[in-house]
């Protein structure tokens, strides 16, 4: 008895499973809800690395007393001696440890982009979604080194490209096609981005607009937003749902006010040019020669050299800056400081990412726009109080503003800083600045493997010519007759009798308990049917092969992939996706071929219609 319920229960399992692979929208919930879950996770433990090493090397080593954000309060450790000259010690050991074994494990990342993001779009649009597991492992850990030690850089591009490689790594070991692939891998950064950044809806739409400049993959929201909604209600189960930054309800009122957002967006667009050129000339121009003639370890050596001593002379400048921005949010940020802290971060990025070091762009670049806008904000509210009374408004609009226009992501930063601010009362002012920031910053892009459009992309290479198959079903083409089926058992004789008296090349075999168990093919029997001493010796179960099969809701495409790998000429018809499903015709390999040339003379005859008609005009 328990044995039969057993089997009833594997049977079951393989039926839910079979019909979870035919239910398209189901199959890739099920998929976000699993890569977002594990992103989560490598999330949680990623925050956790970064915040507890970031205390210990700066504020209980370094002595320096830096600003938390509300939504980091994670560990609290007393500041030690005043000791700054420790910070450029600190970044230059991680620069010298993350380029040894970059050098000897990954060498190839240190070009592949600007950081993780960059690097995940990489993957999506000219590697077929794969990604190395290695890449994101020694990527992520040499991130933690970095911005623990005081390096200007960012969490949300590493944890990108670490749960883009976690959704690679499940597609490949599901087997899934590259399409499906891609679509887990920015299902895995979108996780890792909603998680870390406390935005799931921003870090869905950021993850599926980031990749193109003025497009976006549509088909990923399902299991982006799925894999983000995951990820992030795993992270706060562990850290909470308060946002980063203490940012109060700010309420868009006075029109009049929309003259400054426009001005902030023209200075946040100057800011936009002198960062991406700080960052690219100092990628191109220092680093590089550096790295043809020293080794990568050496010149991210340099890197994080430079990087720390600008942060020990200038300590806002040191890692992620989020609790700098708070207090510009907050008020407490005076407006020369804020131009200061611009150029500083500027520099202190440039040093830090443009020689190779590992982190992403994304924090600094919400610092540089945030405190851009700051500046704004303040001289509006110091000449115009009246219009301009929220100047920390200014912050967070700079930041979406700045974001969108440097990475041409126009929705998702908008998100997520009504997301951040907890409501949308600066939606007006958002959408102007991002749009106007947009617009000006047309010449200068942060990430170097964003193509303009799908048509660009060689991931949709294949998606530019029309597949006709795919338009129809195998509902409309198969013979609605019971084709002959052998037993396991049926022996040569049998098999000889059918070739003589059957116009059918393919039979499919039925094992035990009335399930089809597999295929037998007349041409790869031929030899044996003239050796009759083993009619009575040689049965379907010795000779046939591996079963295959359509069900009547398929398109022709998936039934011609099917008679492509198997090499049938005939396919039985069962009435679900399930071997001992019912039988209810079989279809030949020569109606799909019919329904492809149908499909090929109406398009030419519409293309004929067409040039007819634009020669009478």
């Amino acid at each position: 008895m328990p044995v039969n319920a057993l089997k009833r229960l594997g049977g079951g399992l393989a039926q839910a499973l079979a019909a979870l692979r035919q239910a398209h929208s189901w199959r890739w919930l099920t998929y976000g809800i699993a890569v977002g879950a594990a992103a989560g996770l490598a999330a949680c433990g990623y925050f956790a690395a970064i915040e507890w090493l970031q205390n210990f090397f700066l504020t209980r080593l370094a002595g320096l007393s830096l600003p938390a954000p509300a939504g980091e309060h994670l560990f609290h450790m007393e500041p030690g001696a005043y000791r700054p000259w420790l910070v450029p010690v600190f970044t230059s050991l991680a620069g010298l440890v993350t380029g040894f074994f970059i050098q000897r494990y990954v060498p190839e990342t240190v070009t592949s982009g600007t950081d993780g993001t960059d690097a995940t779009t990489r993957a999506f649009h000219r590697q077929g979604g794969l990604v190395p597991p290695r890449v994101p492992l020694i990527r992520g850990l040499a991130s933690i080194l970095t911005i623990a030690t005081g390096g200007s850089a960012g969490r949300e591009g590493p944890i990108a490209q670490i749960g883009g490689g976690i959704g690679s790594w499940l597609a490949q070991r599901l087997k899934l096609s590259a399409r499906e692939r891609r679509l887990l891998l920015l299902a895995g950064a979108a996780g890792g981005m909603g998680a870390i950044f406390r935005a799931p809806l921003g870090g869905a739409l950021t993850a599926v607009e980031v990749i193109y400049r003025e497009d976006f993959e549509a088909e990923a929201i399902l299991p982006a937003v799925m894999s983000s909604v995951t990820a992030y209600s795993v992270f706060t189960f562990f850290f909470g749902t308060q946002s980063i930054l203490a940012a109060p309800a700010f309420q868009f009122t006075d029109p009049r006010e929309l003259i400054f957002y426009a001005v902030l967006a023209l200075v946040c667009s100057g800011a936009a040019y002198l960062f991406i050129g700080t960052f690219r000339a100092c990628k191109t121009r220092l680093f590089a020669p550096v790295r043809e003639r020293l080794g990568i370890m050496w010149t991210l050596g340099l890197g994080g050299l430079l990087a720390g001593g600008i942060g020990a002379l200038f300590p806002q400048a040191l890692s992620g800056g989020y609790g700098w921005l708070e207090l510009a949010i907050l008020g407490q940020v005076p407006t020369l400081m804020l131009l200061a802290m611009v150029l500083g971060k500027t520099l202190a990025t440039s040093m830090t990412l443009g020689s190779g070091m590992s982190g992403g762009m994304f924090a600094p670049a919400l610092f540089v726009g945030g405190l851009s806008g700051g500046l704004v904000g303040n001289l509006a509210h110091d000449f115009w109080p009246n219009i301009a009374s929220q100047p920390g408004s200014y912050v967070l609009v700079g930041m979406a503003a700045f974001f969108s226009g440097i990475a041409k992501a126009p929705i998702g930063p908008l998100v997520m800083v009504c997301e951040l601010s907890r409501g949308y009362g600066l939606l007006a002012p958002l959408m102007l600045a991002s749009a106007l920031c947009i617009a000006l910053c047309r010449k200068v892009s942060l990430y170097d493997n964003q193509v303009e459009t799908k048509f660009d992309s060689p991931a949709h290479a294949a998606d530019a010519t029309v597949n006709l198959l795919e338009k129809h079903s195998v509902d409309e083409r198969f013979i609605r007759c019971l084709p002959v089926v052998l037993e396991a058992g049926s022996t040569l004789g049998v098999i000889a009798d059918l070739m003589r008296n059957s116009e059918a090349r393919s039979f499919p075999v039925r094992g035990r308990g009335g399930r089809l168990a597999g295929m037998l093919d007349i041409h790869k029997v031929r030899s044996l049917v003239f050796e009759e001493e083993l009619f009575d010796l040689v049965v379907a179960q010795d000779v046939m092969g591996p079963l295959f099969f359509v069900t009547p809701d398929e398109d022709l495409y998936a039934a011609l992939l099917k008679f492509v790998q198997s090499g049938y000429a005939q396919l039985p018809v069962l009435a679900a996706p399930d071997a001992g499903a019912e039988l209810v015709g079989v279809l030949n390999r020569r109606a799909v071929f019919e329904a492809y040339a149908g499909g090929i003379d109406r398009v030419r005859a519409q293309q004929d219609a067409g040039q007819a008609i634009c020669g009478q005009e």
